[in-house]
């Protein structure tokens, strides 16, 4: 008689050669493929085997978590849809194999979700809704799989003061930590933090009249061991020029930092796009769009979105499916496969995010 374990054993095997998207839609065949792709045993195994390049998820509606992920190892695009009721205009941070999404509107709805897996948990958030500028950050711990949520706050409260709160919340307890809360004079947070190496960065923008400051610079935060220096503007690291749509990324905690290059002739266009890599206490440029790439983008203006992980980042202007894919080992910047979406209106916007495709991580 036949051992069906030993039958069970090579579905796994065959199942395990598939490139992921052909596993994802192997689980969908039958229960018993459906319990193979899921268990623990497979899905820690075919981490290991699968060597994937961060992938990308295109949204291609205003109103529905729809679009397109795009994997750059096999050159394709697969249409999918996000399993929360999350929209483009969602703050969006990633790590790892997972996804934090918060509303944009109210900002009293969080979500941490693998993409792949379609998992996904919604966190309750604490007090009152955040008002004035919001900047989110998330960041998974990879050998315990547990994730921290930073949530930066910045609020006008007079004059010149701008009110600075940090909310951390951490899986492993499940709970919101006390926030810290600091005055700063003349400067505040934007809309962009990252976690990189237990520390969080915000990007923070000058709001006085001095000429001679410095338009933009980086904050920090220690997660671990906060100290009376954190988030002091004393000890900031300057942005080395006028930057437009600046976004934090954290390539292999590597602290990366993409943005316009800001025209002080005319502040609504940009005459480049740049990525610094932090070395120390300074921001060094690693490498500018071609010019020839950059003029592929049509007529951009000072909004773009960009995203990275692993050694690849991505960028794309909001008014087009165009995705442009920096690789940081090769230093080489390219055109991704065309995304198979038709703009259906002059005014129609597109955006994404970069993620971690893991299949073994649950929020």
């Amino acid at each position: 008689m036949m051992d069906m374990s030993l039958i069970g054993g090579e579905q796994e095997k065959i199942i395990a050669s598939l490139p992921l998207e052909c596993i994802l839609k192997a689980s969908c065949v039958c229960k018993k493929w459906n319990e193979i792709v899921h268990s623990k045993k497979f899905m820690l195994n075919i981490s290991n085997a699968l060597a994937q390049k961060p992938w990308y998820f295109m949204f291609t509606s205003s109103d529905e978590p729809i679009g397109y992920f795009y994997d750059p190892l096999l050159s394709k695009w697969y249409s999918s849809e996000l399993p929360c009721s999350v929209k483009h205009n969602y703050y969006i941070a990633s790590s790892c194999g997972l996804v934090c999404f918060m509303d944009n509107y109210s900002r009293n709805e969080l979500y941490v979700c693998n993409p792949l897996t379609r998992n996904y948990k919604k966190l309750e958030l604490l007090g009152q809704p955040f008002l004035g500028y919001t900047a989110l950050a998330f960041s998974v711990d990879w050998p315990s799989h547990s994730y921290t949520v930073a949530i930066v706050g910045s609020e006008h409260v007079f004059d010149d003061e701008w009110a600075i709160s940090i909310h951390i919340y951490t899986s492993n307890k499940m709970i919101w930590l006390s926030p810290m809360k600091k005055t700063l004079t003349r400067w505040r947070a934007g809309y962009d933090s990252i976690i990189c190496d237990g520390v969080l960065y915000v990007l923070v923008y000058y709001t006085g009249t001095d000429e001679t400051e410095d338009h933009h610079a980086l904050l920090t935060y220690n997660l671990y061991t906060p100290s009376f220096q954190d988030m002091s503007i004393s000890t900031r690291v300057p942005v080395p020029c006028f930057v437009t749509c600046g976004r934090l990324l954290n390539l292999d905690d590597k602290l990366v930092m993409v943005g316009g290059i800001g025209r002080q002739d005319r502040p609504g266009i940009i005459k480049g796009i740049c990525i610094w890599v932090l070395k120390g206490r300074e921001l060094e440029e690693v490498s500018r769009v071609p010019y020839k790439l950059f003029q592929g983008f049509g007529e951009i203006d000072d909004v773009f979105a960009s995203s990275g992980a692993g050694d690849l980042i991505y960028v794309q202007s909001y008014g087009a499916t165009a995705l442009l894919v920096f690789d940081m080992t090769l230093r080489q910047w390219s055109w991704s496969r065309k995304c198979p979406v038709i703009k259906k209106f002059s005014l129609q916007l597109f955006s994404g995010f970069c993620f971690q495709p893991r299949l073994e991580l649950s929020s």
